[in-house]
């Protein structure tokens, strides 16, 4: 069943990037700055970890609220609300006089961040048919997939300049541009119900995770998209310990890897003119299939070099740029008159599949054939889901 977009105006699609990019910034740009950060506080390395390990749970509860408060207030009020949440948590984390004030700033920064990758999902479904909304998604999935490749870069050389300080202030800055942006050009783009009670957030939320065909797609979009922060995480371990490079390549070929979704969402912009939507999943997990497991093998036969692991990781990376903007857009297309709380589940899911992928990989010993089961065993696990959910629909269609 399609959503209804007849008389909903569409806000422009450079600002439902820049609402998507704060919130990823900001969850990867200050990791650089941890150690110097920890030494100007007298903090210890466990305190400092847990501004990042709570930023992420923040972004994963928070998008919880924002979808089911959106579908009943509206997404332009919660989206004003996030912003201006985010500002101030932002400019707090850059006052922040010791360690726990700079906690609990950045769990709010994430509370106030996460709304516009909750609602700018949203807005896209809001406002465009799926086929649309698909080539609008793969933008903003590539504004969520920047942040953790390029987000420590520009953190590295704020805080080497200007001191870590000054990365809070870039954000602060970058929100109020955003929430500015957002006030005199976002039109409301939901039909708010006007009533909200836990009652019906349980029976949003019962409905979606009873739903084979949301838990597929999601499950799905969350494995071929957030399973990279494995690699991620393992990189700098792999390219220093293993391929005996020196640190500051691995930025480089990290950021190689994010073009390799850049590419995949591109491509996904204009296949799905011509290519159904579920081939375009099938296909996208197929090619994260057989990078993952060249590199898996590749690892395990000790063969890995900086020129196999790049021809390994970013095919990876490629089938996840095309596969997650349909499967996303399936998701939060399950029901029409849950997308708020689907965008918002669906959210979750990723950040929580991110934060266990990047866990996980801590766990071994041999970052790169750790990161390359983990790549894998997802990249099995979104097929799968992709396969439930799409013969599930099948079966309904009859």
């Amino acid at each position: 069943m399609a959503a209804s977009h007849v008389g909903r105006a569409a806000p422009p699609l450079w600002l439902l990037a820049l609402i998507t990019v704060s919130g990823t910034l900001a969850m990867h740009m200050f990791v650089p700055a941890l150690p110097v950060a920890a030494r100007d506080l007298g903090a210890s390395v466990a305190a400092m970890q847990m501004t990042i390990s709570l930023y992420i749970l923040g972004v994963a509860g928070g998008q919880l609220v924002y979808g089911p408060l959106s579908d009943a207030l509206g997404r332009r009020p919660m989206l004003i609300v996030g912003l201006s949440l985010y500002v101030v948590a932002s400019v707090a984390a850059a006052l922040a006089p010791q360690v726990h004030a700079l906690i609990a700033a950045r769990l709010f920064q994430a509370l106030g961040g996460c709304a516009g990758l909750a609602l700018g999902r949203a807005i896209v479904r809001d406002t465009a048919p799926v086929d649309e909304a698909v080539r609008h998604l793969a933008l903003i999935n590539l504004m969520m997939m920047a942040g953790p490749g390029f987000a420590p870069l520009l953190g590295s050389g704020f805080s080497a300049t200007l001191g870590w300080r000054s990365i809070f202030i870039v954000l602060a800055v970058l929100g109020a541009i955003t929430l500015a942006c957002t006030w005199r050009l976002l039109p409301e783009t939901g039909k708010p119900t006007g009533t909200l009670n836990l009652a019906s957030l349980g029976r949003d939320y019962t409905a979606l995770l009873g739903s084979r065909l949301f838990l597929g797609f999601s499950l799905g979009g969350a494995c071929s998209t957030t399973s990279i922060y494995g690699f991620i995480s393992a990189a700098p371990y792999i390219v220093t310990s293993e391929l005996h490079r020196p640190l500051h390549e691995a930025g480089i070929y990290l950021a190689l890897v994010m073009v390799g979704i850049a590419l995949g969402n591109i491509l996904t912009r204009q296949l799905i003119r011509h290519v159904p939507i579920a081939r375009l999943m099938i296909i996208g997990n197929a090619i994260s299939l057989v990078g993952a497991g060249s590199f898996l093998a590749l690892a395990l036969l000790g063969q890995l070099t900086v020129i196999l692991m790049l021809a390994t990781a970013i095919p990876f990376a490629l089938g996840a740029g095309v596969a997650s903007p349909a499967a996303l857009t399936k998701s939060i297309s399950v029901d029409p008159h849950r997308v708020g709380s689907a965008s918002g589940l669906y959210g979750c899911g990723q950040m929580i599949v991110g934060a266990i992928c990047t866990a996980v990989v801590g766990l071994g010993q041999g970052a790169a054939w750790v990161a390359g089961s983990v790549m894998l065993g997802c990249a099995l696990l979104g097929q799968l889901g992709f396969l439930t959910a799409l013969a599930t629909e099948r079966r309904l269609k009859k």
